[in-house]
């Protein structure tokens, strides 16, 4: 089930709101048997197939989590930690890579291994990193007490299951177990409501028209001059950053209802005037999850901490994600990209003493970060490089004939630039939203 359906908006979403508020107090179930249901609901209406699959994983992880916690001998607390996180990266790689794993093993060794198909679990990749961070979490002990029942909510819980943000286990279950919370609160329906039409408005009008566009370019690459590149391209970024962050707004928006905040997971990130700057505001749960949880515990491992190794680190953790995103080459290529543009970053700002206006540097990170979703959305390298090709005018530079559908295209981008450069967030508003109050009469 997704968000911008009717099906979500208007009968899943009321019902478990009713039944949350109105229901389960009068007939005494406890609330986490209805989130429970409802995020059970919500993924089987997906592919009711695969769910035992989210099931299974949240079973063993939570018996997983509990051995870790109640281990007192270090070695082997370390040892369980280690095959707990090994289980659910072997989840991961056999759902999501595993054919990616035969497609490369038959091209090196000219073998011709069958590929197995297997179905993508919606949402794997998040509940994975979300997982393994609690179980980080019981290993450093900051998390002491903990029910089946919490840390199934914890996982299962609809508004983030299927996009983020990546969230920890005790910023939700305080929230979760707060009595007061589990009262309406006029406030946040108001703007969790506002927050979900705005995300609606983000998906439908503009990731879904720009989306047009773009499919027409990509899979017409050969053929782009220098201003299809552009737009193409152009188009692209703010389709991505729209049906991305849409989906974000309507689960930040979703929670709100039942007075749970989500973390933030974007904030203007393409007023973001470095590479570094980027990271901090785009995607920031998966960022924070990145630095916690992969690359402090990797330079801890060094005996001698230098900055080569920092940015070795740095830049091994990007393809990293890179790789998370998707099972394909170019989306190692986007994270190298990324990784690159990090370790250059952070060199100009330890060894060269050099400042640009920041309106010139926004211009510059963001054309930078444009250039590497070209990769983040090709099917292969020849799609990437016939746009980058036709963007520095190897393909000409005449304009084209101006259809109807490329004039709309252009200005729902110019809406698009308009709103991400000029305009304040979601993230503004949930913080300063005050409700209207009613004058008092005589």
């Amino acid at each position: 089930m997704l968000f911008h359906t009717w099906t979500y908006l208007l009968i899943f979403l009321p019902s478990v709101f009713f039944l949350y508020f109105f229901v389960i107090k009068k007939i005494k179930i406890p609330f986490e048997y209805l989130l429970i249901g409802a995020g059970i609901f919500f993924y089987a209406a997906w592919n009711i197939y695969l769910t035992p699959l989210i099931l299974f994983s949240i079973i063993c992880n939570y018996y997983l989590g509990n051995l870790i916690r109640e281990q007192t001998d270090s070695i082997k607390k370390k040892r369980i930690l280690f095959f707990s996180v090994f289980f659910n990266i072997a989840l991961l790689i056999i759902f999501k890579y595993s054919d990616f794993v035969i497609l490369n093993l038959n091209y090196i060794f000219k073998s011709n291994i069958d590929l197995l198909y297997l179905p993508f679990p919606l949402a794997i990749s998040f509940f994975t990193f979300q997982t393994i961070a609690y179980l980080v979490d019981c290993y450093d002990g900051n998390i002491i007490k903990n029910k089946l029942t919490q840390y199934s909510v914890f996982i299962i819980f609809f508004p983030q299951l299927i996009a983020g943000p990546i969230v920890r286990y005790n910023h939700m279950m305080n929230q979760f177990n707060d009595v007061d919370g589990r009262k309406i609160n006029f406030n946040n329906i108001n703007i969790g409501l506002i927050v979900i039409l705005i995300g609606l408005l983000k998906k439908i009008i503009l990731s879904d028209n720009l989306s047009i566009y773009v499919n027409e370019g990509f899979t017409n690459s050969d053929g782009l001059t220098f201003i299809d590149g552009w737009l193409t391209s152009l188009c692209f970024t703010f389709q991505f950053y729209f049906d991305f962050s849409g989906y974000v707004d309507m689960a930040t928006g979703t929670a709100l209802l039942f007075n749970i905040r989500l973390p933030q997971n974007f904030n203007s990130p393409f007023k973001a005037n470095n590479i570094i700057n980027f990271w901090q505001r785009w995607h920031m749960t998966l960022t924070s999850f990145l630095t916690n949880y992969i690359y402090y515990p990797w330079m801890r491992s060094y005996k001698e901490i230098s900055f080569t190794k920092g940015m070795y680190v740095t830049f091994m953790l990007f393809l990293i994600a890179g790789l998370w995103h998707g099972a394909s080459w170019l989306f190692v290529v986007f994270g190298a990209l990324h990784g690159i543009g990090l370790v250059i970053n952070h060199i100009f700002r330890k060894f060269v003493n050099l400042k640009f206006n920041k309106i010139m540097s926004i211009f510059i990170t963001f054309n930078y970060v444009n250039f590497t979703f070209i990769f983040f959305r090709s099917e292969d390298l020849n799609t990437a490089l016939n746009i980058v090709k036709s963007m520095i005018g190897l393909n000409g530079f005449y304009f084209l004939d101006l259809s109807k559908d490329l004039v709309y295209s252009i200005l729902i981008l110019i809406i698009s630039i308009s709103i991400c450069f000029f305009f304040r967030n979601t993230n503004y508003l949930i913080e300063n939203f005050k409700p209207l109050k009613k004058k008092e009469t005589n």
